[in-house]
């Protein structure tokens, strides 16, 4: 639990980081590194994820997405399946 509400992150490693509820709403997590992160629960409304690395995160259970990205902006970002969001 953590409240990091418009944080610069931007190019961070947070490789295989628990950020299990974390909030960030509003952060600036352009090309981070965020490959195998737990990020259940977290709140990443407003985020700018452009350019993220999300290979491997952990983001849902089942089909059941329990990340809320309510406005996040995801262009460009590896989403965990090792897609990119257009």
């Amino acid at each position: 639990d953590t409240f990091m509400h418009k944080v610069n992150l931007r190019g961070a490693d947070l490789s295989e980081a628990n950020m299990f509820r974390a909030n960030l709403l509003l952060a600036d997590l352009r090309e981070a590194n965020l490959r195998s992160a737990n990020l259940i629960g977290a709140d990443l409304s407003g985020a700018d994820l452009r350019g993220a690395d999300l290979t491997g995160a952990r983001i849902r259970s089942g089909e059941r997405l329990l990340v809320k990205l309510i406005g996040a902006n995801l262009a460009g970002a590896i989403m965990p399946d090792g897609t990119i969001h257009a």
